[in-house]
């Protein structure tokens, strides 16, 4: 079982270009769980700096989340942590319907939440997952199909893509992040 939540902060560097993303993750009060971050680096040639705060329930829901370039392109949705979501409008955005987590490009951070979220175990099998996907390029997200299945409890992880274009074993800390995101990321 992963330990209780307390502050703490990561480092993550990409496999390819530079790059650095630095997270703070912290409980709010009884209310659940904030992770906050800043990340540097550079993506088809084009560098980019981003800033994201999610804010979770106390058992890893997406409740919320603002994602920020530096050049001032700013994402805020909202979500009743049911599947559904909304802008920062409140208007209704029906296309997300049935996501539960987030998928934000270029950070690993967000593998944590349905792994904790989820607690699998290795006889639970494959959990299939429909995520809000939101690349960095373009900060239009949109539904991803992905796979969870655990390996070895509170330790290795089984991710891939629906299509099976992408599979990556992860390995994760105490609290569930991931220490090693084979050819993409590397904890510091």
């Amino acid at each position: 079982m992963f330990r209780a939540l307390s502050p703490t902060t990561v480092r993550w560097r990409p496999l390819e270009g530079e790059g650095l993303e630095h997270l703070t993750i912290a409980p709010v009060d009884s209310a659940g769980i904030r992770a906050s971050s800043v990340l540097i680096g550079e993506r088809g040639g084009r560098p980019y700096g981003v800033r994201y705060i999610v804010y979770c329930d106390p058992h890893w829901i997406v409740l919320a989340f603002t994602i920020e370039t530096t050049e001032g392109q700013r994402l805020s949705l909202m979500s009743d942590g049911k599947g559904h979501w909304r802008d920062a409008d409140g208007s209704a955005l029906p296309a997300f319907d049935g996501c539960i987590d987030i998928d934000l490009a270029g950070t690993p951070f967000t593998n944590t939440l349905p792994i904790r979220r989820l607690g699998l175990k290795p006889q639970d099998g494959t959990a299939k997952l429909t995520m809000l996907y939101v690349p960095f390029d373009t900060f239009e997200p949109f539904p991803d199909g992905q796979n969870y299945a655990c390996l070895a409890e509170d330790r290795l992880y089984r991710y891939e893509a629906e299509d099976r274009s992408f599979t990556a074993d992860l390995p994760v800390d105490e609290d569930g992040l991931v220490t090693d995101y084979p050819t993409l990321f590397q904890r510091l």
